[in-house]
């Protein structure tokens, strides 16, 4: 019986038990706890350099204010990072795949920065609703616009992120059904098959990570009009 290219993107269960929770919780495991001494070794060192500066620059843009968001986007980003790179290994499932999970993500931050703006610079974040010098008769018009791109944002991140990295799976696992099919039959097919299938995998790779990244990005741009 063939099995559904989609079933890939089912939550795995156990017993009856769903084991997303599992998923989720597993990234933090793999990393190493910094320790206290002076000289750590070399993968404690790397990883806190790597946090480091991917902190200084998610920050540059924003003023004091905005650096309350350091730890909170850091930890969002490793998290993405890992459950996108876990999710290319075989017999794994990637929780960024569920629509579910990113709008969980992108909605309550995408709100708390909204609150943010309203509370601390009401007029300014209301200010983005109408351009600058925008003619009379366009204003109602211009304001249902703005509205409705900013209620969007939230849903354009998690769709983002969702439709990304389901298609770069489909394709993966499509390349990989016409290797099996074509190899007793074509095998030098099958061998060039097999190479762009080693290219997409590498690309997949890139597109874990930068999408893990424009998602924080996008929050940090976010928070930026509102601090």
């Amino acid at each position: 019986m063939m099995v559904s290219f989609f079933d890939q993107f089912a939550s795995p269960s156990y017993l009856g038990v769903p084991l997303i929770a599992i998923a989720i919780a597993l990234p933090w495991v793999l990393y190493p706890t910094p320790s206290s001494r002076w000289i750590n070794n070399r993968l404690i060192t790397i990883q806190g350099w790597f946090i480091n500066r991917f902190t200084n620059q998610l920050m540059l843009p924003l003023n004091v204010e905005g650096h309350k968001w350091a730890l909170l986007l850091a930890s969002l980003m490793i998290f993405l990072i890992t459950t996108n790179m876990l999710g290319l290994l075989p017999y794994t499932f990637t929780p960024t795949t569920q629509l579910s999970l990113n709008m969980g993500f992108a909605v309550p931050l995408w709100l708390a920065t909204v609150i943010i703006g309203m509370r601390n610079q009401p007029t300014v974040a209301l200010g983005h609703l109408l351009p600058e010098g925008t003619p009379i008769p366009l204003i109602p018009v211009l304001i249902i616009i703005e509205t409705i791109s900013l209620f969007i944002r939230p849903l354009a991140l998690g769709v983002r992120l969702t439709a990304n990295l389901t298609a770069g799976h489909l394709l993966i696992q499509l390349i990989a059904t016409a290797v099996f099919v074509l190899m007793p039959m074509m095998p030098t097919v099958a061998i060039l098959t097999a190479a762009v299938l080693f290219l997409l995998t590498l690309l997949e790779v890139a597109v874990a990570m930068i999408q893990a990244y424009v998602f924080v990005l996008l929050l940090s741009l976010y928070l930026q009009e509102n601090v």
